[in-house]
């Protein structure tokens, strides 16, 4: 390296992280520049956060050399990275649900005798300079996904990052949300400081990122300037060969009897302010997709659906198999077969602490082992091979915690949990969120061989090729209602944009 050309902030000089004799980070080399901003693309699993997390002091390296400003460090915690520079940013964020915004900002930079007027003012300083909507007096438990990762973010500004990584930052930030943190990148690129961030959305990262570094099993595959890439080389460098998407069924494979009726019927819902008269139905063997913008009302109908959110006082109805129900508790819609998905399957969709096992039994259990005084243990044992297979999920194995999965393995396990209750309507929201480019196409064709066994699917999904690939219907959500509908051979991603903003 000659003296003309910038000196990396950060150097990891072929560094290993085994856990337990498997290399989740195998020899890799890694550098930042000043003023970069540095995408780490790669399938669950590769090790893209290991290396983020040994550069924040999370882990030590089993092997290789951290260098940061030319020097040698080696972090044995956080707080160690923190002192120079270094802040990250996670996918789950560590705020303390039971502080404050402003407390949750200033935490870990406090005096001895703090002032709750200065800490207010801090906080509220550094969230209007980052032109952040959140009230610093709110506690963070209540804060929605997206604001949580904006106060982690304001964290990292006031501590004075040289070096911020950031995890999946815009995997629940809404389309305005996402541009605001790109420009708010932007900006601390202007003023020198270096980032990395893990994105599944190749598109942010050939967009946004001025180099591009592409991890596959542990291992540095490819890394260069952004524009040396496209999507077909990104993903034949994440999965080792092109990885084509799965072509969807000819528009008459899944086409319904005329005589059908529907699995599901919804007539003028009504919820609060965000469902707004919507009616729809879905039909047996036929995917029926629901796009819209964030806050179009899709989520809050599938809840209202499942019984998990009450509807307004005769505010609409609903059909199952042509018997009207109102739900009160979701157990009552399982019982009746229909299953959901959630759209943020570490807050509602699986039980982090217990193993693969244990969660697919218990969805079993909740529909099948209502009143029962005595479990089919042999067929509880079976369950979780069968669906474990069925749907690929790679684990150690079936006591393996569901945490330690990857996002794409712990998505399965959620499909897995909901799928083994034999359900005649799933609804999947947003069901390839933060999964990775492998996965996401399993879990697509998952969602078709559903369909094609003769079951009701709503997709929900704000990725509208995904709602084109899958849907053999689409409709267009907006402000509460169903604002169009489109058949498979007509629906477009122009038309669909189109009816979900104007």
């Amino acid at each position: 390296m000659t003296d003309l050309q910038p000196k990396p902030i950060v150097f990891l000089e072929n560094a290993t992280k085994r856990y337990g004799g498997i290399a989740a980070l195998d020899g890799v080399s890694f550098e930042l520049y000043p003023g970069e901003i540095h995408a780490l693309a790669g399938e669950n699993g590769a090790g893209k956060s290991t290396l983020c997390k040994l550069i924040a002091g999370v882990v030590t390296p089993s092997d290789g050399q951290l260098w940061v400003d030319g020097e040698a460090v080696n972090f044995s915690a956080p707080k160690d990275a923190s002192r120079r520079g270094i802040s990250m940013v996670y996918q789950e964020t560590s705020l303390v649900p039971q502080l404050t915004v402003a407390q949750n900002i200033v935490l870990g930079r406090e005096r001895t005798f703090n002032s709750v007027r200065k800490v207010r003012n801090a906080a509220r300083q550094v969230l209007q300079r980052l032109n952040f909507n959140v009230d610093p007096t709110q506690l963070a438990g209540s804060l929605s996904a997206a604001k949580r990762q904006m106060v982690e973010i304001a964290r990292a500004v006031l501590n004075d990052a040289r070096i911020i990584i950031l995890d999946e930052p815009t995997a629940a930030l809404t389309p305005e949300e996402t541009e605001h943190l790109f420009e708010l990148m932007g900006s601390l690129k202007k003023r020198g400081v270096a980032m990395i961030f893990i994105s599944h959305a190749l598109e942010e990262a050939l967009t946004h990122a001025d180099r591009i570094s592409v991890l596959r099993n542990g291992r540095l595959v490819a890394s260069g300037p952004a524009t040396d890439f496209d999507r077909p080389r990104l993903i034949h460098h994440m999965v080792g060969e092109d990885l084509l998407d799965i072509p969807g069924p000819p528009s008459s494979s899944r086409q319904r009897p005329g005589s059908a009726l529907p699995v599901l019927r919804v007539e003028n819902l009504r919820m609060g302010s965000m469902v707004n008269n919507m009616s729809f139905s879905v039909f047996p063997g036929e995917i029926t997709g629901i796009a819209g913008l964030i806050g179009s009302g899709r989520s809050e109908m599938a809840k209202v659906v499942m019984g998990h959110t009450k509807r307004n006082f005769g505010g609409g109805r609903i059909w199952l198999d042509g018997r009207e129900v109102r739900y009160t508790l979701p157990a009552q819609a399982i019982a009746d077969g229909i299953a959901y998905v959630s759209e943020d399957r570490k807050l509602d969709g699986f039980f982090e602490t217990m193993s693969i096992r244990q969660n697919i039994e218990l969805g079993w259990l909740a529909k099948f082992g209502r009143g029962k005084f005595v479990v089919p243990l042999g067929k509880l044992r079976d369950l979780t091979r069968i669906w474990s297979e069925r749907l690929s999920i790679r684990s150690i194995g079936e006591n393996q915690s569901v945490l330690h999965l990857s996002g794409g393995n712990q998505q399965k396990v959620v499909i897995a949990k909901s799928l083994a209750q034999k359900p005649r309507l799933v609804i999947f929201d947003e069901p390839t969120r933060g999964v990775d480019v492998g996965a996401i196409a399993e879990i697509r064709k998952i969602i078709r061989d559903f369909a094609e066994g003769g079951a009701g699917v709503i997709l929900i999904s704000s990725y509208l090729p995904e709602i084109l690939d899958l849907s053999d219907r689409i409709l267009v959500a907006k402000g509460g209602t169903i604002a169009a509908e489109f058949s498979r051979e007509d629906a477009t991603a122009t038309a669909i944009l189109n009816a979900a903003i104007h």
